[in-house]
């Protein structure tokens, strides 16, 4: 059983309750915290929680937490990350870890030195779909891989911070791009270093100074390239979208729209869909499993586990430390309209990784470039020649 302190009692801080206490069945919520009393109330009342308190150390301090788990806006992840370290208690934060490189590499330096327990939670990497493609990429299902796209778009975040870019850090880049970055990294390989990017940003709708659209490429040093698109402007709903492509096949995922489950309604009698579905009348797309769909589950299996067993989970502070430089490199190249490099100070990677050969041998003289089966029933080959590098079909019958 793990004891924890719930740092925030908002949208996440809910969301992340209702799995915490739900899922194993074993772990509990002991202190809460919110800047507010009457938030603290309501969430002490709701998930029958002991202690409640509008001081942040005073609930990572409680004798009774093992664990604190951050669900604050982004500018208050560095002061709970360095309480948690004051007082050696486990700790694990809502994404992104910081709201830019300097300040995640701080809290990773902090967390390590302290010997600390720490947990980055990238919920989108533990989706049901995401952790089955995840297993047939690993087993080479796809062979090598080549290019990963993640896609996260919806009308825009709940909570009034996300909108102030002093509090939030930046725009859908910094809220979205984190999980989308993670995503294509996971399935490049996270020991795959990410070199450079190119990055389109703008402010298409809001009226706020961040952006609330954009689009980027991750170059990485295996020749990998990875993709992403992420915007607050985007009318239907929650879109989570995946694809990654290898040498020997392809995966689409689609999380959270036509999964399988619709629904027409006049709206009579209608109430909540799912997270940030538009409309409550016409046709639907529910989700069935919310919590778990969105990985939160598996997420916290992993956390609690891993703090048991004594070992790393699969999102540490060091996975969010690397979100975060590349999302400063987009930054920067939305600026620059440049290619940017991504300056990794802290890497744990393989070095001097190679672009992998892409030739592959038909015969001691010849290069194949495709082959595929006729409608009339012969084999037709595209060959080039290695020595004059002439391109040429044949077909076998």
């Amino acid at each position: 059983m793990q004891r924890i302190a719930m740092l925030g009692s908002g949208f996440i801080g809910r969301f992340y309750a209702d799995s915490l206490q739900g899922y194993r069945n074993r772990d509990k919520i002991v202190s809460i915290y919110s800047r507010r009393e009457e938030s603290v109330k309501k969430f002490a009342t709701d998930y029958n929680v002991a202690h409640g308190t509008t001081n942040m150390e005073e609930a990572i301090a409680h004798p009774d937490v093992d664990i604190v788990c951050i669900s604050l806006p982004n500018n208050l992840h560095e002061e709970a990350v360095m309480l948690c370290c004051k007082h050696k208690k486990a700790v694990m934060t809502t994404k992104p870890l910081g709201r830019n490189a300097q300040e995640a590499r701080r809290m990773l330096e902090a967390v390590e030195q302290a010997g600390i327990f720490n947990g980055y939670l990238e919920d989108l990497v533990y989706t049901p779909k995401f952790l089955k493609a995840y297993e047939s990429v690993k087993n080479g299902a796809l062979g090598r891989i080549l290019w990963a796209k993640s896609r996260e778009t919806h009308p825009g975040p709940h909570s009034d911070w996300f909108w102030d870019i002093e509090q939030a850090g930046g725009g859908c880049i910094l809220d979205l791009g984190c999980h989308c970055v993670e995503i294509t990294r996971s399935y490049i390989g996270k020991d795959i270093k990410p070199i450079e990017v190119m990055c389109w940003a703008d402010t298409q709708v809001k009226p706020i100074d961040a952006e609330d659209h954009s689009i980027a490429l991750i170059k990485y040093e295996n020749g990998a390239i990875a993709q992403f698109e992420v915007s607050w402007t985007f009318r239907g709903g929650l879109d989570l979208r995946d694809e990654v492509m290898g040498t020997e096949g392809t995966i689409w995922s689609n999380n959270f729209l036509r999964t399988g489950l619709e629904m027409f309604t006049t709206g009579k009698g209608a109430d909540y869909v799912s997270e940030k579905a538009e409309s409550n009348t016409g046709w639907l797309f529910p989700v069935g499993d919310e919590l778990n769909e969105l990985g939160y589950n598996h997420m916290f299996m992993d956390m609690f586990n891993s703090l048991e067993q004594g070992k790393q989970p699969k999102e540490s502070f060091y996975d969010g430390y690397v979100v975060n430089v590349v999302l400063d490199a987009c930054y920067k190249s939305a600026k620059s309209k440049q290619w940017e490099p991504v300056q990794l100070d802290i890497w744990r990677g393989q070095e001097g990784v190679s672009k992998d050969s892409h030739l592959i041998e038909y015969d001691e003289d010849h290069y194949l470039v495709k082959e595929e089966m006729t409608h009339y029933g012969a084999k037709k080959l595209i060959l080039k020649n290695k020595q004059t590098g002439k391109i040429f079909e044949k077909e076998e019958k």
